[in-house]
């Protein structure tokens, strides 16, 4: 049937009328909203959740004022299968549209974990686990995968050494696989082929490297004594001389569930490859994590000839080139832990 004139213009008009309606009413509806109590409210959407139960939750969680409406607008743009799952963080006012928008692009929540330097791979996914991030189960198994480093040191047999200390954030679910493989490239980002260039130029593999390090790491926390301590292992290495680096001996212990604090004399004599007071020459790998300074001193030891040092009390070390002198200096530190015992 054949509108006249006069019928489309009033077909017009009410059409008009209409959408000025519809859009008045959602008008209504899409202005910001935060009903939530404490200022902030934390939703989350589990995989595979339907657009129902995503508004669903999110009414629940008084994030929105209307599920009905943020159905009908996630249809509408046609974004009802775009919409991502995982934890979101509302801490201000947004309209229904802005909260939409938000799901699609999975803006989800980011958990801060911080890795210092010189913590063992053991140490480090237990900070992870603790953060609740991924599962013990799935961390360890990720970190026994080598795969992400052995570009680098085919021997690897694990990561151990190679998650590099720093602050990550991570959204909580995200594979233990993932984790680790951001931290391991973290890590080759910082050993960098000027690095890489350094240790061929000692003769060292990255490997041989990354362990020297991880000793200095755990042998000094003061920044000006990284090249000296890396002077002592390279001038003993040299010579032929045991290391006898305590940290290896902990290491070793621990791997082996027989570290309980402190270190006896009979620990000493403990036999592992990784016990650098009966085996020769570098661990078979890394014992920690080593920081970028810890890198860089491995590569760069300080002209010197010691080749001793022992704590001197004052949270540093007393470096000493004969055996002389270092029995001397080991004298005084055993008078000062006396006197403080």
């Amino acid at each position: 049937m054949k509108l006249t004139r006069r019928e489309t213009l009033l077909l017009i008009l009410l059409l008009g009328v209409a959408a000025w309606a519809l859009g008045g009413a959602f008008a209504r509806f899409d202005t910001p909203y935060a009903g939530y109590q404490g200022g902030s409210a934390i939703v989350v959407i589990p995989t595979g959740s339907s657009v129902a139960a995503v508004a669903s939750a999110l009414g629940d969680a008084r994030v929105i004022r209307s599920p009905l409406t943020f159905r009908w607008l996630a249809r509408w743009r046609d974004v009802s299968s775009k919409l991502q799952a995982g934890e979101y963080l509302f801490d201000r006012a947004q309209t229904t549209s802005q909260i939409i928008d938000r799901l699609v692009r999975g803006d989800v929540l980011l958990h801060r974990v911080t890795i210092p330097e010189g913590l063992t791979g053991a140490e480090i996914l237990a900070r992870v686990a603790e953060a609740r991030l991924a599962a013990p189960r799935d961390l360890e198994a990720a970190f026994r995968d080598a795969a992400p480093i052995r570009d680098l040191d085919p021997k690897a047999t694990d990561l151990e050494g190679y998650l590099f200390p720093e602050t990550y954030r991570f959204a909580r679910g995200t594979p233990a696989s993932r984790i680790v493989a951001e931290m391991v490239g973290r890590f080759k980002g910082v050993f960098d082929a000027s690095m890489r260039a350094r240790a061929g130029e000692l003769g060292m593999t990255v490997r041989q490297a990354v362990t020297l390090a991880s000793l200095i790491e755990k042998e000094t926390s003061v920044p000006s004594e990284r090249g000296l301590v890396s002077a002592v292992f390279h001038n003993r290495l040299r010579a032929g001389m045991l290391l006898q680096c305590d940290p290896t001996v902990i290491f070793a212990l621990a791997s082996s569930g027989r570290y309980h604090g402190t270190l006896t004399t009979a620990d000493l004599a403990f036999a592992s490859p990784y016990n650098t007071y009966v085996a020769a020459g570098l661990p078979p790998g890394p014992i920690a994590s080593p920081g970028r300074a810890s890198l860089e001193g491995a590569l760069h030891p300080t002209d010197s000839r010691a080749r001793y040092f022992v704590a001197d009390g004052s949270g540093g070390h007393h470096f000493s080139e004969t055996l002389e002198e270092h029995a001397r200096a080991v004298g005084r530190w055993r008078r000062l832990t006396k006197r403080g015992a």
